[in-house]
């Protein structure tokens, strides 16, 4: 058997085949319980490595050919194989108990499988078809039944489509380059058409406006899940090109402009939630301003630069599931999620209402909650370069935090007459409250996840280095 068929085609096909199960908890529970354990599979198993079982041996081969494509997966992907499905898991068996397990799980598996194939596709400017593929699965995901399409999926499909072209167009052109290492206009314009394609997968600031629209008008769990993996792959399909061409991660004028787009992009989404008047939409500015983080980290191109980077990815997948999963909850218990229709949810759903909050802060970067350590470092980096885009992105965060404390003020305000009534189910209860104290052992404790970050690096051994 090959890595690549048990993490890429046998998650695709365990998706198809729950389009076709009928009941909710059946199909969270297959989801979870596959990704699931193909997390611990991937923590257990060792790919490309020879493994004694009493008298025989066994050995998961790395690599397998599709029409006439090789995918190939690295022993050091196993621990971002394990971190990528372990966290789908949670957000699986988590969406039962919402009653939007038959939306989520059986798409969401395809799109895992496809974007762990972009990341083991080679040649590897083949990963922009599979994430083409990938978004356009999600559109039946998020697109709410007898509905018509709204602006913002509308605009998420036409971005993810106009990235396409310039990233393939880049492809043709590095293929060139290697042939020709010395051709400065052909790597001015490789590294042009590698921007602007990259600028609308990740929305740069102001391609981005499409998701707080989303997040306005799709169940936030489901946003929710496609906004924390899709731009985490695509920021590793990036850090892919800078670590294959030494001509981009030593281009000065490339990484400046990623940097100072990912500041635009936390300093607009920080300004941007001071003024916000709906819970979904301050969701979407963070996960704008996350992706902000991931570009500062990418920026850097060094080992601190690449840690950063995936000290991210299980906060990021922790804080938007919690985030996601209470808005949700609320929204079941409001007309909608602006901040009139949400005055005393405090009083009505409370222990959703405290992890709206707690993430909220995460985001927003609060020491001892999920985010803050990887923040610091990016933080500390910045402070090194300069003491404005410190200053810049310490201006966003406190526009988030304002954005937090005019939620609070929201969810507050009740007659005083109104009655406390907790209206979370037991199972609901249960895992907002774990989530909770996930975000504050994150924050307290984040040794406690090394052992699984500590290789990811060798991914990337010559941009880390």
């Amino acid at each position: 058997m090959s890595a690549p068929f048990l993490w890429i085609i046998f998650p695709i096909g365990m998706g198809a085949l729950l389009l076709l199960v009928g009941r909710e908890r059946a199909v969270s529970v297959l989801g979870g319980l596959t990704t699931g354990a193909l997390s611990l599979l991937a923590l257990l198993i060792p790919i490309d490595t020879a493994l004694l079982l009493g008298t025989a041996s066994f050995k998961l081969q790395g690599t397998l050919s599709v029409l006439g494509r090789s995918f190939t997966l690295l022993p050091a992907h196993g621990l971002l194989l394990a971190i990528l499905f372990g966290l789908a898991a949670l957000w699986f068996f988590g969406a039962e108990s919402l009653g939007l397990s038959r939306r989520l799980i059986p798409l969401s598996m395809m799109i895992l499988g496809l974007l762990v194939a972009s990341i083991a596709v080679q040649p590897f400017i083949f990963a922009a078809l599979l994430i083409e593929i990938a978004s356009l699965l999600a559109v039946p995901m998020l697109l709410t039944p007898n509905n018509k399409p709204g602006r913002g999926l509308v605009r998420f499909v036409i971005y993810q489509t106009l990235a396409m072209p310039f990233i393939l167009f880049a492809g043709w052109l590095l293929t060139s380059i290697e042939t020709s290492p010395g051709d400065v206009a052909l790597t001015n314009a490789a590294t042009s058409m590698l921007g602007i394609g990259f600028a609308l997968l990740l929305a740069f600031f102001p391609l981005n406006v499409w998701i707080p629209m989303l997040f306005d008008e799709a169940p936030p769990y489901l946003a929710g899940f496609l906004m924390w993996l899709l731009p985490l792959v695509t920021t590793l399909f990036a850090m892919g090109f800078l670590d294959k061409y030494s001509f981009l991660r030593g281009s000065e004028q490339l990484l400046t402009a990623l940097r100072f787009s990912g500041i635009l992009m936390i300093l607009a989404s920080g300004l941007w939630s001071t003024f916000e008047r709906h819970l979904g939409r301050l969701m979407g500015y963070a996960v704008i301003a996350e992706t902000g983080f991931l570009l500062i980290g990418l920026s850097l191109a060094n080992a601190d630069g690449v840690q950063a980077v995936f000290m991210q990815m299980i906060p990021r997948g922790v804080v938007f599931a919690v985030w996601a999963y209470a808005l949700t909850i609320i929204a079941a218990h409001a007309d909608s999620l602006r901040f009139y229709d949400i005055q005393g949810a405090l009083r009505v759903v409370p222990l959703a209402s405290m992890a709206v909050i707690a993430a909220g802060l995460s985001a927003a970067g609060l020491p001892l909650l999920a985010d803050f350590p990887a923040r610091l470092i990016l933080l500390q980096e910045l402070a090194t370069k300069s003491p404005t885009l410190l200053a810049a992105v310490m201006l966003g965060l406190l526009g988030m935090l304002v954005g937090v404390v005019r939620t609070v003020s929201a969810m507050a305000a009740a007659p005083a007459e109104a009655a406390w009534e907790a209206h979370e189910e037991t199972t609901q209860r249960i895992w907002l409250g774990a989530g909770i104290l996930a975000l504050f052992v994150l924050g307290v404790l984040p040794q406690i996840i090394n052992p699984l970050l500590k290789n990811l690096p060798a991914l990337f051994s010559r941009l880390g280095g």
